[in-house]
């Protein structure tokens, strides 16, 4: 049985940093993401991390968010830097069944079966 919990959510102002962390259980080569939903907004995916270490981003965070894992602690990370207004969302990890290469959409939701309760992130401007 996989379960996933989220941490590390807050308040901070446009262009600092946060870092969210994933205590997960039961996960060994699944792929495993995080994504956020705004009020009135669809959930998108933010990034990915496969088992091997292979990452991908959404176009709206790359070069500002950083995916990693720390397998031995089987604890997700998603570190924030230069934030956003736009950025402020309810931010939910998340745990696919296979290795992301097994998907052709591993940013898609209908990917992932596990999903933590999300933490909230708000940036003011």
């Amino acid at each position: 049985q996989v379960e996933v919990k989220e941490s590390g959510g807050g308040s901070v102002q446009a262009g600092g940093s946060l870092r969210l962390s994933c205590a997960s259980s039961g996960v060994r080569r699944n792929c495993m993401a995080w994504f956020r939903q705004s009020p009135g907004k669809e959930r998108e995916g933010v990034a990915i991390i496969d088992s091997d270490l292979g990452t991908n981003y959404a176009d709206s965070v790359k070069g500002r968010f950083t995916i990693s894992k720390d397998n031995a602690k089987n604890t997700l990370f998603l570190q924030m830097t230069s934030l956003k207004p736009e950025d402020t969302a309810m931010y939910y990890c998340a745990v696919a069944r296979r290795p992301c290469d097994f998907y052709t959409r591993a940013m898609s939701e209908t990917v992932y079966n596990y999903w933590g309760q999300g933490t909230q992130v708000t940036v003011s401007s």
